[in-house]
């Protein structure tokens, strides 16, 4: 079982943006787009840091810069933390069925079109 942390507050705005965004961005360029939380550069740098060892964020190094992009997608993250979520329970059917039962009807069409 591949374990996925969840994310804090910081954490999930810093990937929001870097999932947001169609390339590699430096600890600058996420701070600029952060601009609303006045965070220090440090501030980034520390919570990208640990966005890498979470293994959720990849650095690169381009000369004296490093640049940053995430690992997988929004959509690969999530899938995995329900994953996780499932693997946690003893019964799967009832948490797939208390799911499925916060879901909108047209989320369940979608469903089913996926698995039909």
């Amino acid at each position: 079982m591949t374990f996925v942390t969840s994310l804090g507050e910081l954490e999930r705005a810093v990937m929001n943006v870097l999932w947001e965004t169609e390339r590699d961005m430096t600890a600058r360029e996420v701070q600029d787009q952060l601009s609303d939380r006045d965070l220090a550069t440090t501030t980034v740098l520390t919570v990208l840091g640990r966005l890498e060892r979470k293994q959720l964020v990849r650095r690169i190094r381009d000369g004296r810069a490093h640049h940053y992009r995430p690992v997988a997608s929004r959509e690969d993250h999530v899938a995995e933390l329900m994953t996780d979520a499932l693997d946690d329970t003893s019964d799967r059917g009832a948490a797939l069925a208390r799911f499925l039962g916060s879901m909108s009807e047209e989320e369940r069409s979608r469903l089913r079109d996926l698995l039909g």
